[in-house]
């Protein structure tokens, strides 16, 4: 591709451009790529060239645009940061710097290598955000090109592409670049389903374009009754996009009606809601499918009126209202606010709009764990999201499915850990309530909080709010979670039949806690006591040193005595290693229930009680007077459980309660309610159950009763 195709598409929409400097990066570039050759056989130069010409689709400036030529000097060629300063400027050579990879640094596992180039890739997009436009330039060249890896390298990258590119994409509102690198990624990774969307595509052409039109000449004839200049286009929804709604609403092709969008482009604000009135006049609108991103911008920028409407023969179909400025935000994102002119070739106040990106550097600040940091951005980037609004009228992004206290924690850890309660829309709400798009949120706090509970962990849907909750007892319990992991691993391996001497050796678990990326033995135990580590991930690496360490000749002797029975003793359901004949008890104190985490008491005389792991009572109890024991329940066996529900006092509250224990199935022991001092209404219900899972849905189904403020069960 000559140079001159390229600096006349950037004349088009940049008068200022300098046709030397652009011209002088493009014959270095293609000096320094000389004699490398991509996968395909094609010079590398192209590629290079290709990031350039994507990047001028999107109407970027000149320094941009060398960094895409330039963008693999660094990582391909002895070309230094220095070099690239000196000719074209400290500016590019940052930008190129920002995009190099980090491959000097030898990583232990390819996740720690993501992780270290994303968190490089976001202290540099922090300082400048065309860092990472460049690098969505260099992927989608590299993904319209994919056909040339292997297999593993095709779904590797389209993977990465899908949970990270696709997504920055979209916040940075650069829609054009998000669904063409959406749908080549579903290419790859679902061939199959891909080429059957399309081909019901190719099949069902001729029929849209027919409805397309149609729809063009109502509306147009309507607009031009009301005076009101337009251009009006018809699109198909991206394959991607019909894939996702597919798999979301379990429907087929055919049951997919809105496959097509109308779009409405006119010149003023109050013509967008005049248009948005004409639209209504003509169609039926479909109820709750009508937003007003003008009102109220997604985070990314975006603006625009949505409505889905149903014409006279059944047809669904969605119609976008936008103004010509808000439409080239949308097609371009944040490169939209790009301006040119001399001296100047920056976007504005872009920090201050862009909350995301402060997420992404705090993230990247606080997570220290590689594995917990790509998964945190993985997920907080592919999930659906709700706009709420704080008290002052400020709009919070948040993943879809989240609570008051995932919008504490994204105002700041601080309201978090003392949070204490919500409100919604002016009205008290349980701390489980799942916030809805549009809904005003002020959350309730006390300097006497003691922080978060642990349950919480199970009720926030974004990944940021379980970070700082488990920060919180990371660094506030370290001492409690060191205890509590030990306590877990031990327990872990007991489960697996074998003996604590036998498999937590302290080189084994020096040895695991290294391969790990923890500092000492302590960080493990603690990073498993606050829930960033799983012991299931521990247990198959000590499993593997023990193996090892067995299958020698001077270990066999050893391995005899391990062997010994689960035995189940009496009606309890009870398992003791290598035990028979004894009397097992059940516990008043904390009253266990199959799915609870389980420990064995040896008393003097009595034979074994049998406690909940986090019991008081065998907290502080020497070691050997404590004995693994395991469920082996048949489903028969009934035990008795406490609830404590705390909620607001009102009229008819405790018939509700008994209620849903009636529906619930479930046998109703005791009950016993009482008026606090405080107005607040508690009861204690003791229920007969058979599991853990009964009590789950019993708690559940009492917390969605109107008025329910908490409800737990009771320890001792």
């Amino acid at each position: 591709m000559a140079f001159k195709e390229l600096y006349e598409k950037v004349k088009q929409y940049n008068p200022h451009s300098e046709e030397e400097r652009l011209k002088n990066a493009y014959e270095f570039a293609k000096k320094c790529h000389e004699g490398q050759f991509r996968n395909s056989g094609e010079p590398y130069f192209i590629h290079p060239v290709a990031v350039a010409m994507i990047l001028t689709d999107i109407h970027m400036d000149d320094d941009t645009i060398i960094g895409g030529l330039l963008h693999d000097v660094l990582e391909d060629t002895e070309v230094i940061f220095d070099d690239i300063a000196m000719l074209f400027g400290e500016d590019v050579a940052q930008l190129v710097e920002g995009v190099t990879k980090l491959k000097k640094i030898k990583y232990k596992t390819k996740q720690e290598s993501q992780s270290e180039n994303l968190r490089k890739m976001v202290l540099a997009m922090s300082q400048d955000i065309r860092v990472v436009i460049i690098k969505l330039a260099d992927r989608l060249h590299n993904m319209r090109t994919l056909e040339y890896m292997t297999r593993t390298k095709q779904i590797e990258k389209a993977q990465e592409t899908i949970q990270i590119y696709a997504p920055l994409a979209h916040r940075l509102g650069i829609s054009t670049i998000k669904w063409e690198l959406e749908d080549l990624s579903l290419r790859y990774l679902e061939p199959q389903e891909y080429y059957d969307i399309v081909n019901k595509i190719k099949d069902t052409r001729t029929q849209r374009e027919d409805f397309i039109q149609r729809i063009i000449r109502v509306l147009r004839k309507e607009l031009d009754k009301m005076h009101i200049p337009a251009d009006i286009v018809g699109r198909p929804k991206s394959i991607c996009s019909i894939y996702k709604k597919m798999k979301k609403q379990n429907k087929s092709f055919e049951e997919i009606y809105d496959l097509s969008a109308m779009r409405i482009i006119v010149n003023t604000t109050a013509d967008c809601y005049a248009a948005l009135g004409a639209v209504h006049a003509l169609w039926k609108p479909i109820p709750g499918r009508v937003k007003d991103y003008i009102a109220m911008p997604k985070p990314n920028l975006y603006q625009s009126l949505h409505t889905t409407v149903i014409d006279r023969r059944g047809e669904v179909f969605e119609v976008q209202i936008r103004t010509h400025e808000m439409h080239k935000t949308a097609e371009y994102g944040i490169a939209a606010h790009w301006k040119y002119k001399e001296g100047d070739s920056k976007m504005s106040n872009f920090d201050e709009k862009l909350t995301w990106l402060r997420q992404l550097m705090d993230w990247q600040q606080e997570l220290s764990d590689p594995r917990e940091f790509i998964e945190t951005v993985k997920e907080e980037f592919t999930t659906d999201e709700v706009f709420v609004f704080s008290p002052k009228g400020d709009v919070i992004d948040l993943p879809e499915g989240s609570t008051p206290i995932d919008f504490a924690y994204r105002v700041h850890s601080a309201v978090g850990n003392h949070c204490v309660g919500a409100k919604v829309d002016g009205r008290i709400v349980p701390l489980t309530h799942k916030l809805h798009t549009g809904n005003i949120v002020e959350i309730l706090t006390s300097s006497n909080s003691t922080g978060p509970s642990k349950d919480w962990l199970n009720i926030v849907k974004s990944s940021s709010a379980k970070t700082k909750i488990r920060q919180f007892f990371k660094k506030e319990r370290k001492s409690q979670n060191i205890v509590l992991g030990k306590d877990m691993l031990e327990k872990a391996v007991a489960k697996e039949g074998y003996g604590f001497n036998e498999m937590l050796k302290e080189d084994w678990l020096d040895e695991v806690a290294e391969k790990m990326s923890f500092n000492s033995v302590e960080d493990l135990y603690a990073a498993i006591g606050y829930g960033s580590t799983k012991v299931t991930q521990v247990i198959p690496k000590l499993r593997e040193l023990h193996d090892d360490y067995y299958k020698t000749d001077k270990a066999v002797e050893k391995t005899a005595p391990r062997q010994q029975e689960l035995r189940r003793t009496s009606e309890n359901g009870i398992l003791i290693k290598g035990v028979d004949n004894i009397q097992i008890k059940i516990a008043n104190c904390c009253n266990p229930v199959p799915g609870d985490d389980i420990i064995g008491y040896i008393t003097r005389g009595r034979g074994i009680t049998v406690h909940r792991h986090d019991c008081s009572n065998v907290r502080n109890v020497g070691e050997e007077r404590l004995i693994p024991v395991y469920w082996d329940d048949d489903g028969k066996t009934t035990y008795n459980v406490r609830l404590r529900i705390v909620a607001f006092d009102r009229v008819g509250y405790l018939a509700n309660v008994t209620e849903v224990v009636q529906e619930e199935e479930l046998n109703l022991i005791s009950v016993n309610a009482k008026r606090e001092k405080d107005k607040s209404f508690v009861v204690i219900l003791t229920v007969e159950i058979t599991n853990t899972e009964q009590i789950r849905s019993l708690m559940e189904e009492l917390k969605n009763i109107k008025g329910t403020l908490d409800v737990y069960r009771v320890k001792a």
